[in-house]
């Protein structure tokens, strides 16, 4: 994607080439997500696979399975496997935060509006989940009873035949399952040097501050399904008001 002199935009698929005066980014995060790099990673001789890659428990029967990740799909992946697996080990970076009182619309607009607090000042969007925490759901209790949620922290290295820590504790493992989030696919934006010095892209509501030919649905508040509700009509309407003055030339 390229900026022309003419202020239009030329946007290259696999298929053609295009030229607009406005774009509407609605790429998301599924087709990037995120692997954090850990010592020993490429040593490991058993299976990693992403949150993207889960088809289901059942490939996981008798093996010894290690979820890595303190988000909700984390908490609903290790429920699933616990059922199946010979021994689930939980770890996390920070301990996960669980909320007993019901997930309302109070809590999701607080949700919404820290994640837009972050990518007005160019900040990246940080995780929903750290403002929501985890809802304490009846499948919870019922894992909690189990003492599936038992959680580790972090370990420190990967060894070919598990994880390891600094104090020299080990668990054996067979599967690394990393449920660790994705990052927004924006990789093909970059020629348009969007990012703010804080590593973001500064926004206001869906459109690109620095651009405001372009409006993110997908990247920040929208992100979530909390914050998505409102994106596209409100990027329609910004894209309707900017493009009236040259409409009304033609």
């Amino acid at each position: 994607m390229h900026s022309r002199p003419d202020g239009w935009l030329d946007v290259d698929t696999d298929r053609d080439r295009w030229t607009t005066r406005a774009l509407i980014n609605a790429t998301g995060t599924w087709t990037r997500p995120f692997w954090p790099h850990y010592p020993g990673r490429s040593s490991f001789r058993g299976r990693q696979l992403h949150t993207a890659d889960y088809r289901g428990p059942g490939e996981f029967a008798g093996q010894r399975v290690v979820v890595v990740g303190g988000g909700t799909s984390a908490v609903q992946l290790l429920g699933e496997v616990s059922t199946v697996a010979a021994a689930t080990t939980w770890v996390t970076r920070r301990p996960p935060v669980f909320r007993d009182e019901e997930f309302g619309p109070e809590l999701g607009r607080a949700a919404v509006a820290r994640v837009d607090e972050a990518v007005r000042a160019g900040r990246p969007p940080g995780s929903v989940v750290g403002v929501t925490g985890l809802p304490v759901t009846p499948e919870v209790r019922r894992l909690r009873e189990r003492g599936v949620l038992d959680r580790l922290p972090m370990f420190d290295r990967i060894t070919p035949d598990g994880i390891a820590w600094s104090d020299g504790r080990s668990v054996p493992a067979d599967v690394i399952l990393w449920c660790t989030g994705f990052r927004a696919a924006l990789d093909h934006l970059a020629p348009l040097g969007l990012r703010a010095p804080g590593g973001g892209i500064t926004m206001d509501g869906t459109r690109v501050v620095a651009d405001p030919r372009l409006h993110l649905v997908g990247y920040g508040p929208s992100a979530s399904t909390i914050g998505a509700n409102r994106a596209g009509r409100a990027a329609v309407n910004e894209i309707r008001a900017l493009l009236a003055p040259a409409a009304a030339l033609d």
